[in-house]
């Protein structure tokens, strides 16, 4: 699996998947809707995240429903990984199904801010802010998840027959 490295989102607490991806937007046809992800908590983030961009988060991130368009929306627009301090459940599996890189590390909002550069080695779980040089221990995801993500998700590897 490559590292991943990209300008740090930073987020905070309980971003909830009606944030995320939000359910006035719904109803629009798919490429619509990616013109409004995280919008309502930074209007400049459709618009602006680039490929391999790394969310930084706090508590709880996508907590709330269990809308698959709030991962895949942030996948389709380019983020190469998610970092929180925890992760709402079914949020994270949804993550990991799609190919969405999700970990979690301890503090890690506190030594971040918006515009920061990081990189992140999933092998290692060594996540970087290249910025302020300073180096955290994420969570190190199973071998069998690291080869889900490598694959590009579980429909990937249904399709490829490595599952």
């Amino acid at each position: 699996m490559k590292v991943i490295r990209g300008r740090v989102w930073k987020f905070g607490d309980n971003i909830d998947t009606d944030l995320i991806a939000p359910g006035k937007y719904l109803g629009l046809p798919y490429e619509k809707l990616l013109e409004h992800i995280l919008e309502p908590a930074n209007p400049e983030f459709p618009s602006k995240v680039k490929e391999g961009d790394i969310i930084i988060a706090g508590k709880n991130f996508g907590c709330g429903s269990s809308r698959e368009q709030a991962p895949r929306g942030l996948k389709d627009l380019g983020v190469g990984a998610i970092v929180a301090e925890s992760f709402a459940r079914i949020f994270f599996r949804n993550c990991i199904g799609i190919g969405l890189p999700a970990v979690t590390c301890s503090g890690v909002a506190g030594n971040f801010q918006d515009g920061d550069e990081a990189e992140l080695d999933l092998r290692t779980g060594i996540l970087k802010n290249l910025t302020t040089g300073k180096s955290f221990q994420t969570s190190k995801l199973p071998d069998m998840m690291l080869e889900i993500l490598e694959t590009g998700g579980i429909l990937e590897m249904l399709k490829k027959g490595t599952f």
